[in-house]
């Protein structure tokens, strides 16, 4: 069997890769409250450099809803209505993410995208998808939007419903529909192309602008002047918090999308790699007058669709959105809004995942809960708040479950020296004169005291016990703290006459507790629970657990 050309394989995948882009590239540069161009510049530059860098062969680099929502929204807020100054501090945010992308790649802090969970992320998405649609139902309806919060864009749609324009909603509820059922039945086809096409062209065949329908306006074309913005520093710091958000929707957005790809297709995703590509690209975007950009989902899995064998298909993406910013960007001019907010109110309906937050309902209600606060985080503080409230209730779940490692005693399964949980469904024997537990997870600061208080608690309820082992086998690491701990439990219970014994520690755990001053022979005695109950009498009759 004849196996197909890569190269041919990725001109078709960057083709139609560059048809997806196109119309993104529009209509999140709407979101963002800057002109169209801006989106094909951010695409186009950041295009024509991600692809060199990136590990992840099918990942498009490109605007996104999320961001461009984030910008439009908080960036608004500083430029008081200067469109000038509107893009120049989107384009320094777009630096600023690039600086961070690759301050993070120096540092090999790849990991930092494990922080925020797939929880916050569902909440998130969704309450995002809930703005986008309030800020684009004006649109299609044909009056103006209106501004503020998710809540007072939603009473602005209220009052006004009855300005609602006739043709502009038979025409956006048209696209919308050709949109959604392109989706549904031609995944892989550029049909928002297709759709721009034909707006493009039903203003000029029914004179839509004539009848009250508002397009796009004009386009400039060719290529825009390369260089820094004319900010002050205070200007940069105040924008400081913005990138920082940015940069974490990219960062998680982008690593989920390699990981994704590199597991179905078998080969090896490199987080820190694709953090320099992030930082390179974003910084292309910004001195090309462009806002910050990210993997995009729904255009990654279009450009695997087509057939993409390698990160070249975004070259050649990037290549054909230069030839339409230099030749045929004045042919957009003619665009309907309705049409551009179809395409958004389309892309919204990839953000909203009903089968996740049904799977966390049925998982866990604490993530649901989790993903919940998050939801309405985005829709009553705002999506730079509802941002990092996400990255804080991820890092509290993280120390939550952290604070509380498993602490378990631990019986003889049959006549083996195997040990389990007692609390497990088996049947299993406590030893006779020995309390035997096991702590699965960290001995930290911040959960020393908690497990110390729960070892006690099981040891009073084993009455008669005159040795106790601790099994560290499952302990990763210690600090200071929970040496200490542990240092202080041997001394408390030796003064009661009970013998502590810690089984199986690793080279890490053993050095830790010997930095912190425990005795050697006590660290390394024993290296399984057998080892540790060798000369323990295991002649006493012991009642199985009911």
């Amino acid at each position: 069997m004849t196996r197909p050309d890569p190269i041919r394989s990725d001109l078709i995948a960057g083709i139609t890769l560059a048809a997806y882009l196109l119309p993104a590239g529009i209509a999140d540069a709407s979101l963002a409250g800057l002109p169209p161009e801006a989106g094909l510049y951010a695409c186009l530059f950041g295009g024509l450099v991600f692809w060199v860098f990136c590990s992840s062969r099918h990942t498009a680099i490109t605007v996104t809803s999320a961001i461009s929502l984030l910008i439009g929204t908080s960036i608004g807020e500083l430029s008081n209505g200067d469109a000038a100054r509107h893009v120049a501090l989107s384009m320094t945010a777009a630096l600023l993410v690039g600086v961070f992308g690759l301050a993070a790649w120096a540092t090999r802090a790849g990991v930092i995208v494990n922080f925020v969970s797939e929880s916050v992320l569902i909440g998130f998405k969704c309450g995002i998808a809930f703005v986008l649609a309030s800020t684009q139902v004006p649109k299609l309806l044909g009056f103006s939007g209106g501004h503020g919060s998710f809540w007072e864009r939603l009473a602005h749609i209220g009052r006004h419903i009855g300005e609602t324009h006739p043709v502009s909603v038979m025409l956006g509820l048209t696209a919308l529909a050709v949109l959604l059922a392109g989706k549904k039945l031609l995944p892989a086809r550029p049909v928002a192309l297709a759709v721009v096409v034909l707006g493009v062209a039903a203003t000029s065949w029914f004179d839509l602008h004539a009848q009250g329908v508002k397009v796009l306006g004009t386009v400039p074309q060719g290529l825009p002047t390369l260089g820094l913005p004319a900010l002050s520093i205070d200007d940069v710091n105040g924008i400081v918090p913005i990138a920082v958000a940015c940069f974490l929707l990219a960062a998680v957005e982008s690593a989920a999308i390699g990981r994704m790809f590199a597991l179905k297709h078998g080969y090896r995703f490199d987080p820190n790699r694709e953090l320099l590509a992030l930082g390179v690209s974003n910084l292309a975007a910004g001195l090309g007058r462009g806002f910050p950009i990210s993997g995009g989902m729904s255009q990654s899995l279009v450009n695997e669709s087509a057939g993409a064998r390698s990160s070249r298909s975004g070259l050649i993406a990037a290549l054909i959105l230069l030839a339409i910013v230099l030749w045929f960007s004045g042919l957009l001019r003619d665009l309907p809004q309705p049409v551009l907010a179809a395409i958004v109110l389309a892309a919204v309906t990839g953000l909203i995942k009903v089968k996740a937050l049904q799977r966390l309902w049925q998982f866990n209600r604490a993530e649901f809960t989790v993903a919940a606060v998050a939801f309405l985080g985005v829709l009553g503080q705002g999506i730079l708040r509802g941002i990092f409230l996400g990255v804080i209730l991820s890092l509290l779940m993280l120390l939550r479950r952290a604070s509380h490692p498993n602490v378990a005693e631990l019986g003889r399964v049959g006549n083996d020296d195997n040990f389990g949980q007692l609390a497990d469904d088996e049947r299993r024997r406590p030893v006779p004169g020995a309390f035997v537990a096991r702590v699965d997870g960290a001995l930290l600061y911040f959960n020393a005291e908690r497990v110390r208080d729960r070892l006690m608690e099981l040891f009073g309820a084993r009455e008669g016990s005159k040795v106790m082992v601790l099994f560290l086998g499952s302990v990763p690491a210690v600090d200071l703290a929970g040496a200490d701990m542990l240092i202080e439990l041997h001394h408390s219970m030796s003064a009661r006459g009970i013998d502590v014994r810690f089984a199986g520690p690793h080279a890490r755990v053993r050095g830790a507790l010997a930095r912190a001053g425990m005795d050697e022979a006590h660290i390394a005695a024993y290296r399984t629970i057998p080892n540790a109950l060798a000369d323990v009498a295991a002649d006493e009759p012991t009642a199985l657990p009911r």
